[in-house]
């Protein structure tokens, strides 16, 4: 698993010509974050260094976190990458506007894992094939009905590889 982590440098060593910085595991609390922070800032090569920034990251996936985001929002976020698929709550995040939204979705309203739209709507239908009759199960398209079923935005799906078609029910 990737580490979720900020790279907190020191600004008053920046400004002044100095990489000055420590890598910090996100998933912390928030005041441990401080902490970690504090000490980094301590050991500047600039005395009473008191301003930080955040210059880089790892692990929050296609999120862009702010150079000065607090680390209430640091932690939060850590964990939320933390406990969840990266790859499928990316995912996520490219189809709604805020990360609540997203984690709303994926703790809420996951369907399922498939591997087309296809075999969403004959897992959705699939048990109403006692009550047509043998002659017309030819005639019932699958892929049409799953297609109708994304286009009437009941279901947003996100794809993550080969026959990997998550499914979420709309809000």
């Amino acid at each position: 698993m990737e580490l979720i982590r900020i790279y907190v440098a020191c600004l008053a060593a920046y400004n002044n010509g100095y990489l000055h910085g420590e890598w910090i595991d996100a998933t912390q609390e928030p005041e441990d974050i401080q902490k970690e922070v504090n000490e980094m800032l301590k050991k500047s090569p600039i005395a009473d260094a008191e301003e930080w920034a955040i210059h880089d990251y790892e692990g929050f996936g296609s999120y862009n976190l702010s150079e000065y985001a607090g680390f209430d929002e640091v932690s939060r976020l850590a964990k939320i990458f933390e406990k969840y698929d990266s790859e499928v709550f990316n995912a996520l995040l490219s189809e709604y506007s805020c990360i609540d939204e997203a984690i709303d979705a994926i703790e809420n309203r996951y369907a399922g894992c498939f591997k087309s739209l296809s075999d969403y709507a004959m897992h959705m239908y699939g048990h109403l094939e006692d009550e047509i009759p043998k002659s017309l199960e030819g005639y019932i398209d699958y892929a049409a009905m799953g297609r109708d079923i994304e286009v009437s935005g009941d279901i947003v799906t996100v794809e993550t590889g080969l026959e990997e078609l998550h499914v979420f029910y709309s809000a």
